[in-house]
């Protein structure tokens, strides 16, 4: 895989990592009720249960590509449909006003929480298997392309999670991200969602 190809991934991945979600929301009640410690915890187990969906579509994906090519396509498609259909659910959100509450309790475990809440999210499975195969190529190992890509998507969720617990640490908020920043950021990352779409679908 080319560089050019690995920073496209990395800007059409980097949105959905920022929009506010489950794990997103779990991490920042850990930095919230608890420390900056806890919060990082919480993002090694949230990481740590990626690994998990790392491994199903390194093996996934390689068995669906062996089998058929045409399948393989197919799961292209429906992944760039995903990819507009998310585009589409944050500019809707974006445009309505609404709250999210994040609780204010520190989980007694905060690694083991987030090891949960990311392996058992199906949704991080979609997410996975919708965009990942769009930057994949077929000459070379399917497995080894989608472990790196995998990695990436790990290493930037990480990143911004690890940041997001530093910083509401030392802001010491209480209780509820503000709706016009949610608002903004899913509206940004839906516009960057959908842009990626087209290009994927052009491509």
């Amino acid at each position: 895989m080319s560089t050019h190809t690995l920073i496209l991934f990395a800007l059409t991945v980097l949105p959905l990592i920022c929009t506010p979600g489950p794990d997103m929301l779990f991490i920042a009640s850990q930095s919230i009720a608890g420390s900056a410690t806890a919060g990082l915890r919480a993002t090694a187990g949230v990481c740590s249960g990626y690994l998990v969906h790392s491994l199903m579509v390194a093996v996934g994906l390689a068995a669906v590509i062996a089998a058929s090519p045409v399948m393989f396509a197919t799961l292209r498609w429906a992944g760039v449909a995903y990819l507009a259909f998310l585009a589409l659910q944050l500019l809707r959100s974006a445009l309505t006003p609404g709250q999210p509450r994040i609780a204010s309790r520190r989980e007694p475990s905060p690694f083991h929480r987030g090891f949960l809440t990311a392996a058992m999210n199906p949704k991080g499975m979609l997410i996975y298997f919708a965009i990942i195969p769009q930057f994949m190529q077929h000459d070379g190992s399917i497995a080894l392309q989608a472990i790196v890509l995998s990695g990436i998507f790990i290493g930037l969720c990480g990143v911004v999670y690890a940041a997001l617990s530093f910083v509401l640490a030392a802001t010491g908020s209480r209780g509820s991200i503000s709706d016009g920043r949610r608002r903004w950021v899913e509206g940004v990352s839906g516009g960057m969602l959908a842009v990626a779409a087209t290009r994927l679908a052009s491509s």
